[in-house]
């Protein structure tokens, strides 16, 4: 499929073509679920953590007597029931990863790719850098690009062609936009972004990429 080249203005460019196995797959929903769940997963810390009736700090001894007060029964100052006692059934640190074929993972991504282009909110832009590393030349950049109908302030995913230090480190301080490079890209962000701006290099990067991949198997 052909795919339209925008300068940093937002001018029509040119044309690139964008490889139909990347960029043209029908919408697989149950897949595109299936990646983003084990990505939410994954990033779980699991680290919650109560202390049980065994583990409170306190004496083992009865608080009175068993028979003759005309108190109800009851065990130690660590039982459950009590301020400060232990905790029935708290959570414990866990593990919550865990992965997923990776083709299946691949086929997601690429299924949300088709998704952005077939719903015309990904934009393809000309390779471009912010030298100074400054987010007030990197604002002044996207603005300029409404022309091509990008909306400022839409939350954004940015697709590097590599690993640009300048231009992360300008795309940091801005809360709508996110940034991922071609060969590393994330269900999760890529699917809940509701514009997705791609360099013209990692466009044809990416044809390549997944290429490989399925060659490779």
């Amino acid at each position: 499929m052909n795919y339209k080249v925008f300068s940093k203005e937002g001018k029509e460019l040119r044309t690139i073509a964008l490889d139909d196995n990347v960029f043209g797959l029908p919408v697989n929903d149950d897949l595109i679920w299936y990646a983003i769940n084990n990505e939410l997963a994954n990033r779980r810390q699991g680290n919650a953590c109560t202390k049980g009736r065994g583990e409170v700090n306190g004496s083992n001894a009865k608080p009175y007597k068993q028979k003759g007060t005309g108190r109800a029964r009851r065990g130690d100052k660590k039982s459950p029931i009590l301020v400060g006692g232990g905790t029935i059934f708290g959570p414990k640190p866990k593990d919550y990863s865990y992965s997923i074929p990776k083709k299946a993972k691949r086929n997601a991504l690429k299924t949300i790719l088709s998704l952005k282009a077939q719903s015309d909110t990904l934009k393809i832009i000309e390779d471009f850098s912010i030298d100074s590393g400054k987010t007030k030349d990197l604002v002044k950049l996207l603005d300029g690009f409404t022309q091509a109908g990008f909306n400022s302030g839409l939350r954004t995913v940015l697709i590097l062609k590599d690993d640009d230090p300048m231009l992360k480190r300008a795309a940091a301080n801005i809360p709508w936009l996110s940034y991922l490079s071609y060969n590393r890209l994330e269900a999760h962000e890529l699917f809940y972004g509701r514009q997705v701006l791609m360099l013209e290099t990692a466009a044809k990067n990416l044809n390549e990429f997944y290429n490989a991949k399925e060659a490779g198997k």
